[in-house]
């Protein structure tokens, strides 16, 4: 009688291929760097696979790139920022101000108090050099983030290519784009879970909720920086509506919550706008890549542009909303009976059918092309009167 051996994996081994793992991804990195022209569509795909670019480090030599921010403009020390008589300058200081949490707790004041006044020029310094861009609260929230991981020459740098290209639509006089990208989160959720697109549509609760999470690109509502840092690897890597398949995403992940609460505009909207700190990140993100590829944005420029406006409108309605039938119990039961529908047919549901993409790898693939030839700004695609010539030139290095 032979004796059966047990193999069991201790946590030694874990962490062994985890680091073996993280190894390979710096070689894997490097190797992009090293090449002449640089591989960016590799780098691209680095930056969207789970852990994203590991380290400040390292995102200090990848974010120019996925940006294609040239060599020479990247030494180029920042101008001298004049504060008096600056239109922005006053709200841009409230506004730096306040971001007290956003930076590492424990640092000292005389250096946070630094980064501060170097957050302030280089705002002021980008609204400068481009006039035809508006400040926006929650624009700091963002610059912070690369000020934090590059210092102020390499941030400068980098948030005025981004500024002219992906936060270009939050830029305008007006938040007509902005709105149109905020159109697109219900259709993208009403493809994968009807169930939770009518609740909301019932509930009157329009996509304001999701305001500060696309502007700041979640800056503003995450704590962890780590958090914050990652998905800027993602979004850097991807298409500029890619934050709004991440708000999506977030939305679906919390469907008991949502579909179990009062169907009623303000206790949904208070939901959905408190963000959860500890979500499955990881998760997330692979499943907001699974979402572009099966609903690209071309798919659902129609719907985004036929969208209802309610995102303001019926937030000065709540009076004549608590009035209104609140239909959450029936459809908690029909949700509840479509299931039991499905479980006795051995049928998948929405959320299974929607989570059965292409293999991780030829996500990834698809994603990075998709990030490396884009050549329309988020709005722009219902928005077809827009002018485009912000669209970004993605030209290899040389």
């Amino acid at each position: 009688m032979k004796s059966s051996v047990s193999v069991c994996t201790s946590p030694l081994n874990g962490r062994h291929d985890r680091d073996s793992r993280r190894n390979r991804k710096v070689a894997d990195i490097t190797n992009a760097l090293s090449v002449s022209p640089v591989d960016v569509a590799a780098l691209r795909r680095m930056a969207i696979s789970e852990g994203g670019l590991l380290t400040d480090e390292i995102r200090c030599q990848v974010w120019p790139r996925l940006l294609n921010v040239p060599s020479h403009v990247l030494e180029q020390e920042p101008d001298t920022v004049e504060r008096e008589n600056n239109k922005d300058y006053n709200q841009v200081l409230l506004d730096v101000q306040r971001s007290l949490r956003r930076f590492p707790p424990g640092m000292p004041d005389e250096q946070r108090q630094g980064l501060q006044e170097e957050l302030i020029d280089i705002i002021l310094r980008v609204l400068k050099n481009n006039p035809q861009l508006h400040y926006y609260q929650g624009y700091h929230d963002i610059v912070v983030t690369f000020l934090l991981v590059l210092g102020e020459r390499l941030a400068t740098a980098l948030v005025e290519k981004l500024s002219t290209h992906h936060l270009r639509d939050f830029m305008d006089p007006t938040m007509d784009n902005t709105k149109h990208i905020l159109n697109y989160l219900m259709p993208i959720i009403e493809r994968v879970n009807p169930d939770v697109h009518d609740f909301m549509k019932h509930a009157e609760v329009g996509t304001i909720f999701a305001l500060s999470w696309l502007i700041t690109w979640f800056g503003h509502v995450l704590s962890d920086f780590r958090h914050v840092v990652r998905l800027y690897d993602f979004f850097l890597a991807c298409h500029p509506l890619m934050p709004i398949y991440f708000a999506a995403v977030i939305v679906l992940y919390r469907e008991e919550e949502v579909l179990e609460c009062e169907c009623d505009m303000a206790m949904v909207h208070h939901l959905l706008s408190q963000i959860p700190q500890d979500l499955p990140y990881e998760t997330l993100i692979s499943r907001a890549g699974d979402l572009f590829v099966q609903f690209p944005p071309s798919e659902l420029a129609r719907e985004a542009a036929t969208q209802e406006s309610t995102a303001a409108s019926t937030f000065t309605d709540f009076g004549l909303a608590s009035t209104q039938q609140r239909p959450d119990s029936v459809l908690r039961r029909r949700r509840r009976q479509k299931q039991a529908a499905l479980e006795s047919s051995g049928a998948a549901g929405p959320s299974a059918v929607a989570s059965a993409g292409p293999s991780v790898a030829r996500r990834f693939v698809r994603l990075a092309v998709m990030g490396l030839t884009v050549a329309l700004g988020a709005a722009a695609f219902a928005v077809v009167n827009t002018a485009l010539e912000w669209a970004p030139k993605l030209d290899l290095f040389p």
